[in-house]
């Protein structure tokens, strides 16, 4: 009973795509490879995200564990993806240079300026900044695919029935049989478009709501970071 309503619509559709424009048809090519790039994006930053946000629990575990604030960093670990380890890897870059008492010279001082300090916070706002960034990357598709596909289609529909009613009057014949066709062919941009544009607003908000919970996660840990280094670097008055 599945299979003729199949292929049905598979009929449908070839006839659909027969009777459509040119214009059509290059429009719908189009939100095609939007569609494409939408999904791509989508799988892409949800992996990129997921693998964040669990290496990110990794090394708050470790951190959290660590007596001394340098402890992770003179361990020379190096994790690239975890947002929250480059963050803690610039600051604790920048705070080294300043414990040195010479340059080239392995030995630490105990305490820090509290000019080193501001450097070293202005430092992981940087950082902050750069992750999130990194994070945000490639989310302009989606938002391209949101709010020009819906609008891409509409042309394609407009252009269609335009074409149908400009045909209708050189024929000098407007009836159903006539009509049809071109408007059900000029239709399917429409729906080739809100196809396009549904998936990516859904994928769009939710990325943006598990990018805004990252910038925040990476803000908390930028101010927790400080604050060990000023109780544990920064001579009391």
């Amino acid at each position: 009973m599945h299979v003729p309503l199949i292929l049905l619509a598979e009929n449908d559709l070839a006839y659909v795509w027969h009777q459509a424009t040119p214009e059509a048809k290059v429009i719908i090519v189009v939100l095609l490879f939007f569609s494409i790039f939408a999904w791509s994006t989508m799988a892409h930053k949800a992996i990129q995200m997921r693998r964040a946000r669990r290496l990110n629990h990794f090394f708050e575990a470790e951190f959290k564990n660590q007596q001394h604030v340098l402890e992770v960093y003179d361990r020379q670990v190096q994790v690239s993806d975890c947002p929250l380890f480059m963050v803690y890897e610039e600051g604790c870059r920048e705070l080294d240079v300043h414990l040195k008492k010479r340059e080239k010279e392995s030995a630490r001082k105990q305490y820090v300026s509290l000019k080193a300090i501001e450097h070293v916070k202005r430092i992981l706002e940087s950082a902050v900044a750069r992750e999130s960034l990194r994070l945000e990357s490639g989310l302009i598709l989606l938002a391209i695919a949101v709010s020009g596909a819906p609008f891409l289609g509409l042309l394609g529909t407009v252009w269609g029935v335009m074409s149908t009613f400009s045909g209708i009057a050189m024929k000098g014949k407007a009836d159903l049989a006539a009509m049809a066709p071109g408007v059900s062919a000029a239709l399917v941009t429409t729906v080739a478009g809100l196809l396009v544009a549904i998936p990516s607003m859904f994928g769009y908000n939710w990325l943006v709501h598990n990018l805004r919970v990252a910038t925040v996660q990476l803000d908390n840990f930028a101010q927790e970071l400080i604050s060990k280094i000023e109780t544990e670097y920064l001579k009391e008055e």
